[in-house]
């Protein structure tokens, strides 16, 4: 079992910058493709960007490639999602998540095919 934990929500201007970390308790991020998803406020919750644990890859939806990166510190078992340039348009509760299925050798955009999920943490960009 693993337990993803988020920090680092808050308030932030229009083009301006924060960075979201992903901790996990428990068992250890190594081995298992890492999401993170966003839901506003009146919407769904949507796949923002995944890494694998196999070699690094990434995935991005497009409303985020070029201004989001999503990293990994295996030796920390922490995750980054680092946000530049936001948009009044990310504010959302940021949530991270473990895939199901450790070992998964493609990464899974779709949230029902991850199965630990974080609390969430507060995200708004004001205009």
């Amino acid at each position: 079992q693993v337990q993803p934990v988020e920090s680092g929500g808050g308030l932030v201007q229009a083009g301006g910058s924060l960075r979201l970390s992903c901790t996990a308790s428990g068992r250890t991020f190594s081995r298992v493709n890492i999401g993170w998803f966003r839901q506003a406020p009146g919407k769904m919750r949507g796949f923002v960007a995944a890494i694998s644990w196999s070699d690094g890859s990434t995935t991005y939806a497009d409303s985020v490639k070029g201004r989001f990166t999503i990293s990994r510190d295996d030796a920390k078992n922490t995750v980054l999602l680092q946000m530049n340039s936001l948009k009044p348009e990310d504010t959302a509760v940021y949530f991270c998540a473990a895939d199901r299925l450790w070992w998964r050798p493609d990464i899974a955009t779709m949230d029902n095919e991850y199965g630990y999920w974080g609390q969430g943490t507060q995200v708004t960009v004001s205009s």
